[in-house]
């Protein structure tokens, strides 16, 4: 489940009240919202290599392990790979520019994301559909071996065997009679920016647009991180709380504060 993006930001806002430091406008909390989530995104990775140097005899490496996977999991998706034969006699394969979800994928790191946007992140799974039986999984090759291999019929990739060279972006893939619209990808992005929409209302204050399509977007973290969320939120804005407590006791002053309104 997701972290509501207007819980997070009301409860920051109440803390920053309660320790008389200021406030925080909507544009600076979805700019330090966004790089708090990639902060955690990031972090699930060294958290996992730190994991995989556990001895497995430790009696709760499998649940640890199955734990991080978990959260990743939310940002493990699929799209198809689209074949691009403007290279003469070297056809390649691009990644897919959305997911099966929607999600617009934006390969180029510095450019700037708009809602529905996310940045391509790492590479998984290359699969394609031959008209008849199961998919089959494509094997990754190294520069030098994936073109040597091609100089024999011994060796060659096959329908049957096929390889595949990943070079910026672009999928390098043999045997070439390998259809069009058959190669599908799976790969990580990064997480959505988040955006705490709004209207403006008497005296320019900011009313929360929850409406669908409003604009607004939640963090895509797990719910067990909504704590270190605020946690962080504040420490970027300068703000330090020592006692997770604290930022309990008010996320759940305004989750009150929510049924209220609503009931």
């Amino acid at each position: 489940m997701a972290i509501n993006v207007d819980t997070v930001y009301k409860t920051v806002l109440l803390i920053l009240n309660k320790e008389q430091r200021g406030y925080m406008t909507p544009p600076e909390f979805n700019r330090i919202a966004t790089q708090v989530q990639l902060d955690i995104f990031e972090q699930y990775f060294e958290d996992l290599n730190q994991q995989l140097r556990v001895p497995q005899a430790d009696v709760d490496y499998a649940d640890r392990q199955m734990a991080i996977d978990e959260k990743i999991s939310i940002f493990k998706t699929t799209g198809n790979a689209t074949l691009n034969t403007t290279i003469a006699n070297n056809p390649y394969w691009d990644l897919p520019t959305a997911d099966i979800y929607g999600t617009q994928i934006v390969y180029n790191q510095l450019t700037p994301l708009t809602i529905g946007q996310a940045s391509f992140y790492k590479l998984g799974t290359v699969t394609y559909q031959p008209t008849v039986g199961l998919p089959t999984e494509l094997q990754r090759l190294p520069r030098n071996e994936f073109y040597n291999i091609q100089k024999s019929n011994l060796t060659a990739s096959t329908l049957g065997f096929p390889t595949y060279l990943y070079e910026n972006n672009k999928l390098f893939i043999r045997p070439t009679t390998i259809a069009a619209d058959t190669v599908s990808v799976d790969f990580l992005r990064k997480p959505l920016n988040i955006q705490w929409a709004f209207t403006l209302g008497p005296g320019n204050s900011y009313i929360f647009n929850s409406a669908a399509g409003g604009g607004s977007v939640n963090f895509e973290l797990s719910s067990t991180e909504q704590t270190s969320v605020i946690l962080k939120v504040l420490l970027y804005a300068g703000i330090v709380i020592r006692d997770p407590q604290i930022v309990q006791a008010a996320s759940q002053q305004i989750q009150q504060e929510e049924i209220n309104q609503k009931s």
